[in-house]
């Protein structure tokens, strides 16, 4: 493995702060800042700029699924630049895509058979979201243009996609479609009243949605779209039962059911999609994008129903166009990377990634032990670690500098990356890691946790 000299670290963080604008910045340091400097991954690992190996626990972020340096992958990289590099997808097609095409169909449930690619995960729900509007335009139904979303919920940043974000702190500043948005209570059952029943609190999203549909009418709200798991919302499982009656309600109601798996999909749940695998019901629209690739190349699209382009095809309006595509839509080389990623996760990953998922799981509940944990849940290899100020409450410790951010400060220090939000610890580690490296992962959480837990105390913040 190669080594990186510390002057060529130094000079890209001072590069970074001269020149770079970094994603989500603050207006006080925008454009003067340098994030963490990486330089080398291997496996489950990276390398940061003072030399300590790190365990790469967020994956990136959720999407190095077949892990760092993998030779494959590379290769294909080269071997299809060298092949063909571009070609524009607006009149002319290339073979990776259309295989590619094929053998996401494959995967994807019930008649959801063809496939648009886009950049990323973002531009992957801008096009799903564009496309009901269009589909209800050309159907002749131009006033169905409302989308139901959920608070805590992440789609990406473009503006729709953006406008269906349930975080508040990526709300404060920015402009949004908000009279587009139907906005629904989280499914978090760590936050439901203590006296509710998991099976209540379902029946409670349930009649809540339903009662979304009857105010604003059928006839306006085109489409329903929600992540199976809430990944930056805190790894939210929803109670079971909840993904079916929603989608009972939507095809009742002619609202197009849109799954957004861009973290779920392609192996983090073991499955390449997880809908129909893991919570048994067949969407209309399937986004994805992430471990696709799993992170070698900027890649994304949206998986649609057979039934929806057939109404389109036998409407009254054969000139109407989606009037919709992107540069890089079916890029060559990302539709290659791919192929060579999905045979991977096809020959033994998504196989290794259920067998390994209750050892994970184990091993993160464990962390429950300590005072400051109030609650570990997760689902295939995805894990939050909520910190509560007391169990009791379940009151979050927030701080001004933000728990999660000490948590990953430590862990840093003792060999791991930790994906902090707020008072949250996300993992969601590359799919090829194993039992020895899941008890790091754990062994260097329960230290870090443990001295997040002393420091506070000796701040006099919590006292446990």
């Amino acid at each position: 493995m190669s080594e990186k000299h510390p002057n060529l670290y130094e000079n890209a963080t001072q590069d970074a702060v001269d020149h770079l604008i970094q994603p989500w910045p603050s207006a006080g340091s925008i454009g003067a800042e340098s994030r963490g400097m990486l330089g080398v991954g291997e496996g489950v690992y990276v390398h940061d700029e003072k030399g300590r190996k790190l365990i790469d626990g967020p994956a990136g972020m959720w999407c190095t699924n077949v892990g760092h340096r993998n030779e494959a992958l590379a290769d294909v990289l080269k071997e299809q630049a060298m092949e063909l590099s571009y070609n524009s997808p607006w009149y002319t097609t290339n073979e990776p895509s259309a295989e590619l095409a094929r053998r996401i169909a494959g995967h994807a449930p019930g008649d959801l058979d063809h496939v648009f690619f886009t950049t990323g995960g973002s531009t992957a729900v801008e096009s799903a979201l564009r496309f009901a509007q269009f589909y209800n335009n050309v159907r002749g139904l131009e006033a169905k243009k409302k989308i139901i979303c959920r608070e805590g919920g992440y789609h990406g940043s473009t503006y729709l996609s953006a406008s269906l974000n349930g975080s508040q702190r990526s709300r404060n500043w920015m402009d949004f479609a908000d009279d587009m948005m139907i906005r629904l209570s989280c499914p978090d059952p760590f936050r439901r009243p203590r006296e509710m029943s998991l099976e209540e609190f379902g029946d409670q999203l349930v009649a809540e949605f339903a009662e979304a549909v009857r105010e604003h009418g059928p006839e306006n709200i085109a489409a329903f779209i929600g992540e199976p798991i809430m990944a930056s919302g805190g790894v939210i499982v929803p109670p079971d039962g909840y993904f079916q009656a929603i989608r009972d309600i939507c095809t009742e109601n002619d609202i197009l059911f849109i799954v957004d798996e861009v973290v779920t999909g392609f192996g983090r749940l073991g499955h390449v999609f997880a809908s129909e695998a893991c919570f048994d019901v067949v969407p209309d629209i399937i986004t994805f994008a992430k471990g696709v690739t799993s992170g070698y190349f900027p890649l994304g699209g949206m998986v649609v129903s057979d039934r929806l382009l057939a109404n389109l095809r036998t409407s009254n309006h054969p000139e109407a166009m989606y009037a919709h595509g992107l540069t890089y839509s079916s890029h060559p080389i990302g539709c290659a990377v791919a192929l060579k990623n999905l045979d991977i996760l096809e020959e033994d990953l998504l196989e290794y990634t259920r067998g390994i998922t209750p050892y994970f799981h184990e091993k993160m509940k464990a962390l429950e032990k300590l005072e400051l944990v109030g609650e570990v849940r997760g689902m295939g290899l995805m894990a939050c670690i909520e910190c509560v100020a007391d169990r009791e409450s379940h009151n979050p410790i927030r701080l001004d500098t933000e728990v999660g951010n000490r948590i990953d400060k430590h862990c840093q220090e003792l060999g791991l990356l930790v994906r902090p939000l707020v008072h949250m610890c996300v993992m969601s580690p590359p799919l090829v890691i194993t039992r020895d490296q899941i008890d790091s992962m754990a062994g260097i959480l329960h230290e870090g946790i443990s001295r997040t837990m002393r420091d506070l105390r000796q701040e006099g913040i919590w006292q446990g």
